[in-house]
């Protein structure tokens, strides 16, 4: 690549490190949250769950396509769009790490006098939490390949030089891009199995 090409490329790189991270971030918050209000009123587990499961299914694309006359072009549209991809993930293997603490724990807790908040905190989160990485590390996946899309819309990233590559029929660029964003992933995900055996040693040991 030349120059000005290699100031696209970091330029899109870093846009594209920069949307994931957000909504990363905002799509494991939302999703976490969403798992507790399950949790706490099992009423709204079926709408919640049902909801997400239909946008999950639903293609970045028309997702994007869909938020373009609402929101318009740009970072916007292409940012609540891979939100609503990364919940999912997060929402249904927090509920699974939820439900699958042992129902002795939770006698034991309440047994030796904790209320439903202390438990909740202090013994069915710890529990759930590596499956809720689990669901952040799908997540960060599924966001970080779908990002590409965004360059569709305005809004930047690795995409773009997918994108560009197609226009001109420039095979090294759509290897480039590609490549990119599949090191980009693999990265993330590797970190956050780093991460998982770390701050859960526990697990690992027993194998």
């Amino acid at each position: 690549m030349d120059d000005s090409l290699w100031v696209v490329f970091l330029t899109s790189g870093k846009e594209h490190i920069i949307i994931s991270l957000l909504a990363l971030l905002c799509s494991a918050s939302i999703g976490i949250v969403l798992g507790y209000v399950t949790l706490k009123y099992k009423r709204t587990e079926k709408w919640i769950v049902s909801l997400f499961q239909v946008l999950r299914i639903m293609p970045s694309l028309a997702v994007l396509l869909l938020l373009i006359p609402i929101m318009g072009t740009g970072t916007k549209p292409a940012l609540i769009a891979l939100i609503l991809l990364g919940i999912p993930p997060v929402l249904m293997n927090m509920i699974a790490g939820l439900e699958t603490v042992p129902s002795f724990l939770l006698e034991a807790a309440h047994g030796v006098g904790m209320s439903d908040r202390q438990v909740m905190w202090r013994v069915k989160f710890p529990l759930a939490a590596p499956m809720i990485l689990t669901g952040i590390k799908m997540a960060a996946i599924e966001v970080i390949a779908s990002a590409t899309l965004a360059a569709k819309i305005g809004a930047g990233g690795l995409g773009e030089i997918i994108f560009i590559g197609l226009g001109l029929n420039r095979v090294d660029l759509l290897l480039v891009g590609g490549f990119s964003v599949a090191i980009l992933a693999i990265t993330v995900g590797v970190m956050l199995d780093m991460s998982e055996r770390i701050l859960f040693k526990y697990r690992f040991l027993k194998r």
